[in-house]
C-alpha cells in the first residue's frame, strides 16, 4: 500500500483520528461530524442523499463519495483539488456548505479537552496541537479504511466462484465491443474498480465549455480540455454508495446502466474512449444489463461496513 514517510499509520494514530472523524467538534455548532456524511453502512458515502446538509442547513454542490482504498488515490475529490489524504481534510472543516468551522476555532477546542490532549501527546508526542496534526490524525485513519473482501476479492484468491450470470456480467464490463467499461473501471487483478483518472463521460450535452453547469476539473486547473471532466469513481461498493455520478442524478444503478446503454451525450471535451457516443451509448439488451448488475454487486464488501474498527468509537 503506498505509505505517507512524514505520517506514517499506527494503531494509537488512527485510533485518534477515528475518533475526530465521528466527533462533531469539527464542526461550527458541533452538531456534524465526517461521519455524518460519510457512513459506515454505505460504504462511507451518504446512504442514498443526493446531496448533503452541512450545519448551515446548505446542500453541498456534489454528491458525497465512499470513502476506501484512500491511500491509492492520488487526486481526491471529484475535481482533484486535494493531493493527499491529509490535504482533504482541509476543505471540508471550513466549508461554509459543509462543517464551516475555522482551523484557528478547531484547534483550540481540541487543545482544550483533556481527552484530546493526552491522546495527541501519546501519538505525536507534543500537546500543541494544529490544523496539521489533526489533519495528520484523520488521515491515519482513514488510510486505514480498506475494503478487500467483497466476492469478486474471494474469486480472485480461488476461494469462491462466479456465477454463469456474473461471468457474463465480467464479459460484457471488459469487451469493447459490448460494456466496453474497462477504460475508466478495472477489473482486473488490483480490483481497484477505477483507473483513479479524470474522464468526461457524456452526461451532458455541452457544446461549448461555458455551458457545463459544473466545470469539474477545469475549475482546478483552468485549463480548456479538463472543463467537464471528473475523477472516475471505483466500482467497489457500488451497489451501496448511490446516487451516482458526481451530481448524484441517477437514483438506481439500472440507471446508470441506461445511461451508458442508451442515455450518452456527444459533448465538448467527452472521453475519446466512449464507444457509442454517436448513437447515444452501447446498446446493451436487457438480458445484458441484468448481468452486467450481478458482477457489479460482486463488489460489495459485506465485512467492511460492518468491522468494528471502523466504527463510532462513542458508541463503544
Amino acid at each position: 500500500m503506498p505509505t505517507n514517510n512524514q505520517n506514517p499509520v499506527s494503531v494509537e494514530g488512527a485510533d485518534l483520528g477515528r475518533h475526530l472523524f465521528y466527533d462533531p467538534i469539527l464542526s461550527r455548532d458541533s452538531t456534524i461530524s465526517c461521519a455524518s456524511c460519510h457512513k459506515q453502512e454505505f460504504a462511507f458515502s451518504d446512504g442514498g442523499n443526493q446531496f448533503s446538509l452541512g450545519v448551515n442547513g446548505k446542500k453541498t454542490p456534489r454528491n458525497t463519495p465512499g470513502l476506501f482504498n484512500l491511500a491509492w488515490n492520488e487526486k481526491l475529490f471529484y475535481d482533484g483539488r486535494a493531493s493527499s489524504i491529509e490535504d482533504q481534510v482541509f476543505f471540508p472543516v471550513r466549508d461554509h456548505s459543509e462543517m464551516d468551522l475555522d482551523w484557528e476555532t478547531a484547534s483550540t477546542r481540541i487543545s482544550n479537552s483533556s481527552f484530546y490532549r493526552e491522546k495527541f501527546l501519546n501519538v505525536f508526542t507534543t500537546t500543541s496541537i494544529d490544523s496539521v496534526l489533526i489533519s495528520m490524525a484523520i488521515g491515519q485513519f482513514e488510510r486505514t479504511l480498506i475494503s478487500s473482501n467483497s466476492k469478486i476479492d474471494r474469486v480472485v484468491l480461488g476461494i469462491d466462484k462466479l456465477t454463469a450470470e456474473e461471468i457474463r456480467g465480467h464479459e460484457i464490463m471488459n469487451d469493447q465491443t459490448l460494456g466496453n467499461c474497462l477504460h475508466c473501471h478495472t477489473t482486473d487483478a488490483n480490483l481497484m474498480g477505477t483507473t483513479f483518472q479524470f474522464s468526461n463521460n457524456g452526461l451532458d450535452s455541452a457544446k461549448f465549455i461555458e455551458d457545463f453547469k459544473d466545470p469539474g476539473l477545469g475549475q482546478i486547473t483552468g485549463k480548456n480540455e479538463d472543463f467537464g471532466k471528473f475523477k472516475i469513481p471505483s466500482i467497489r461498493n457500488i451497489a451501496l454508495t448511490a446516487p451516482y455520478m458526481h451530481d448524484g442524478r441517477f437514483e438506481t444503478l439500472t440507471e446508470v446502466i441506461d445511461f451508458y446503454s442508451e442515455g450518452m451525450n456527444n459533448c465538448v471535451n467527452v472521453d475519446s474512449r466512449m464507444k457509442g457516443i454517436n448513437e447515444g451509448g452501447v446498446h446493451l439488451s436487457d438480458q445484458d444489463k441484468i448481468a452486467l448488475l450481478a458482477f457489479l454487486n460482486c463488489f460489495t464488501d459485506s465485512t467492511f461496513i460492518t468491522n468494528e474498527e471502523f466504527s463510532n468509537p462513542f458508541k463503544e
